[in-house]
């Protein structure tokens, strides 16, 4: 990522007039996956002042703050213009739902969750945060069952050792609070 961050930075500035909303996009999500965060909101940020109603810019900006715990009203009215623009798009209505179970709306969480897997059922976050959502709303075998499908597509390491967890009962979902970052 850092390679890429250099070569967006060599192209940016050797462009004459205003680049296009793509590049600040793109070189926001490698600066975000460096771990440059504060760099890639700014990218995300002058994207979106580019072309506001970009569904994958709101997306991705949405979601990063979705994760970090931040703005999230912000961020959910983001989210459901991107859904709009893109209603059969699994990962943004995944954010939706994320976002809506983060602000404690467990029930239409659900909903837009269920409408993610069915959309994209061979992704493991998704199907994670399906079964995190109806852990919390008392559907418990769902919930494991969603984990094991998870568990089934192989996930990163990382959101494999939580699923696991979550499977083991040595750390179950618990309704996340706005400013709490997610544990994976």
């Amino acid at each position: 990522f850092e390679e890429a961050i250099d070569a967006y930075d060599l192209v940016i500035e050797r462009l004459d007039g205003e680049p296009d909303w793509g590049l600040f996009y793109s070189r926001g999500i490698s600066l975000e996956r460096a771990k440059h965060w504060g760099r890639a909101e700014r990218d995300f940020l002058k994207a979106l002042e580019l072309s506001p109603d970009q569904p994958l810019v709101l997306n991705y900006l949405g979601y990063s703050w979705v994760e970090q715990g931040v703005k999230l009203e912000r961020a959910k009215g983001m989210i459901e213009i991107a859904v709009e623009k893109r209603p059969r798009d699994a990962y943004i209505t995944d954010s939706l739902g994320w976002v809506l179970y983060r602000l404690g709306d467990y029930v239409t969480a659900v909903v837009h969750l269920e409408t993610a897997v069915a959309l994209e059922p061979g992704d493991p976050i998704i199907n994670d945060h399906l079964g995190d959502a109806y852990w919390v709303v008392g559907r418990k075998l769902e919930a494991r069952f969603q984990w094991l499908r998870a568990l089934s597509l192989k996930p990163e390491s990382d959101v494999e050792m939580q699923i696991r967890l979550k499977l083991n009962g040595k750390k179950m979902p618990e309704p996340m609070l706005p400013r709490k970052k997610r544990g994976i």
